[in-house]
């Protein structure tokens, strides 16, 4: 099965619209099923490989392997209409993690960010909640996504999600309520969409959530 950026001519009426309950709950799924093939990511640097598993691939490798999976599982609805690495109209080197619809009238514009306390040989990683809740757009956060989607022209709709993995003393909550917290000060951010994905093969990253909002300007609302 080929994917994911080529230019396939469909009508927009064609696509369903798609509740974004529905997309998170997909997602959490179809990231069970990728793991349950038991990809291999390396190290970038030493090209060591990590264990098996979805937990080590970095979040733009993992988006590629949900995202053939999506299209696997539910195709009446995902095949030939979810891309990943879509441009921003107003910044072409800027790239949107997913978009579902048809090109270039696009249903949904998603931006993906992962939270992963730990790296695949159990040690803390103490800068991740900086891809979550950094103002600094130059650290392409989910709190800077959130203003970036806001202000683009991609999309009919949009949203931000976020999936992450559970460990014990490390909860996913309270990184989750502070970004909520934070995103609600520069956009409307609408209702918390979640879905939970276990048993996975990784020994450290087995366990996790996805998370989901909608995202528009203060001005416009949802």
């Amino acid at each position: 099965m080929r994917l994911l950026q080529e230019t396939f001519e469909l009508d927009s009426s064609q696509f369903r619209t798609m509740e974004l309950d529905e997309f998170v709950v997909d997602f959490a799924s179809c990231l069970k099923a990728a793991d349950a093939k038991r990809p291999q990511a390396s190290n970038a640097r030493s090209k060591r490989p990590f264990l098996p598993g979805i937990g080590p691939h970095s979040e733009a490798a993992a988006v590629k392997l949900i995202a053939a999976e999506l299209q696997r599982y539910r195709a009446a609805i995902y095949e030939r209409q979810i891309s990943t690495g879509v441009p921003y109209p107003e910044t072409l080197r800027q790239k949107c993690d997913v978009c579902l619809g048809v090109k270039p009238s696009w249903e949904w514009a998603v931006e993906v960010k992962l939270l992963r306390f730990f790296g695949d040989n159990g040690k803390l990683n103490d800068n991740i909640l900086m891809h979550v809740l950094s103002p600094y757009p130059q650290h392409r956060s989910a709190l800077t996504d959130c203003v970036k989607l806001s202000t683009s022209t991609l999309g009919r709709r949009k949203a931000v999600l976020i999936y992450g993995f559970e460990h014990a003393g490390w909860p996913l909550d309270p990184a989750i309520d502070a970004f909520e917290a934070l995103a609600r000060a520069k956009v409307h951010l609408g209702p918390r969409w979640s879905a939970s994905f276990n048993t996975l093969v990784h020994p450290i990253h087995n366990a996790g959530r996805v998370f989901g909002w909608e995202v528009s300007s203060n001005e416009s609302g949802v």
